[in-house]
């Protein structure tokens, strides 16, 4: 599967290359990286391309503590919807078990979890992360992602939440003193896999100010919108469509855009998961089509065009296929169930 994360991860690396001397656009588009995608809050982008952009720009830079550096930047935004669900959780043991079971729609490919502690101390236990950037050697993108962690961990815990000490899956790319001033605690390097020890009471621990409206404002987005870690990407591409006016220039291309993907990353990402940017865009246009002519009065003619069908007959062929009834009969049901007793909206739902 082709691992995709979150572009906001880079926010603030223009700026910090520019202040090392660089240009960082130049440096994003040197890794077919759209330069306003790190503003985007739905844009995701190679999670490779972002371990090997890294990795480029420590060495031109010169700054072999790039990683901790941006991830100084960083802020609760970087994680999307699901830093708020997880700011507000009850318990710190709640945030974690919602950022395991959520965290793929910041990054394809990691995940968190709470293990026994690595050195099998009393009254520790270990946070461990795990990233497909430690099999590739993208020390800096593992340093990146460890960084955002402890800053949001302070952020939502407190600053002295605990943390004992880090491990790290690969030798220091900085002197070790800035990995320490950092995180503020030891840090072993060229350890199995990146893990936060912590105290084995944090989980149980209160999240100070959290709101339960929030919460579940928060849960019941992600829960409808990314219900299955499989379908990553389909659910991205979904979101996209469902954003914009469906016509007859819907296609790949221009999802692609939205996204910030190039086309093959993203093509390449929905075979792995089983389907084609073809059934995607079918489904969207079966959904928008029903709910049109379920909800609505708009004319045969005009529904057409709102799903990007060539003409009334393409509507009546697809209508078919999808529900096995005409058009006609699918707006007769809906009516006949309710009694027609609901109001119809004569507009396009913006």
């Amino acid at each position: 599967m082709v691992a995709v994360a979150r572009a906001a991860t880079l926010r603030g690396f223009r700026e910090l290359a520019g202040e090392l001397g660089a240009d960082g656009t130049a440096l994003l588009r040197g890794f077919d990286i759209t330069p306003a995608a790190p503003d985007s809050d739905d844009a995701m982008i190679s999670a490779e391309a972002i371990g090997r952009l890294l990795e480029a720009a420590a060495v031109e830079l010169r700054c072999p503590d790039l990683g901790l550096r941006l991830a100084a930047r960083q802020d609760a935004t970087a994680l999307g919807p699901l830093a708020v669900a997880v700011a507000n959780a009850a318990t710190a043991g709640d945030a974690i078990t919602c950022a395991s079971r959520f965290l793929f729609t910041h990054h394809t490919g990691i995940s968190v979890a709470v293990v026994d502690d690595p050195e099998g101390r009393p009254g520790v236990v270990g946070l461990h992360y795990r990233d497909p950037g430690e099999a590739t050697g993208f020390g800096q993108a593992i340093d990146l992602a460890a960084g955002i962690i402890h800053r949001f961990l302070r952020h939502g815990l407190g600053d002295e939440y605990g943390l004992l000490s880090v491990h790290l899956p690969h030798a220091a790319l900085a002197p070790a003193a800035s990995y320490r001033e950092y995180f503020g605690c030891e840090v072993r390097f060229d350890t199995p896999t990146t893990v936060f020890r912590l105290p084995a009471d944090l989980p149980d621990r209160p999240v100070p100010g959290s709101s339960a409206m929030l919460r579940t404002l928060a849960m019941d987005y992600l829960t409808k919108n990314f219900p299955d870690l499989g379908q990553t990407m389909v659910a991205r591409v979904r979101l996209a469509i469902d954003r914009i006016r469906l016509d007859a220039s819907t296609d790949i291309h221009r999802i692609a855009h939205l996204l910030s993907l190039p086309e093959r990353t993203l093509a390449d990402a929905l075979v792995a998961e089983g389907t084609t940017f073809a059934e995607v865009l079918d489904a969207a246009r079966r959904d928008t089509a029903h709910r049109l002519l379920r909800d609505t009065d708009l004319s045969m003619a005009q529904i057409t065009a709102v799903v990007g069908l060539g003409d009334q007959s393409a509507l009546t062929k697809a209508v078919r296929r999808w529900f096995g009834v005409t058009p006609l009969q699918v707006r007769s049901s809906a009516r006949e169930r309710r009694g027609d007793r609901r109001p119809r909206r004569t507009v396009v739902p913006g």
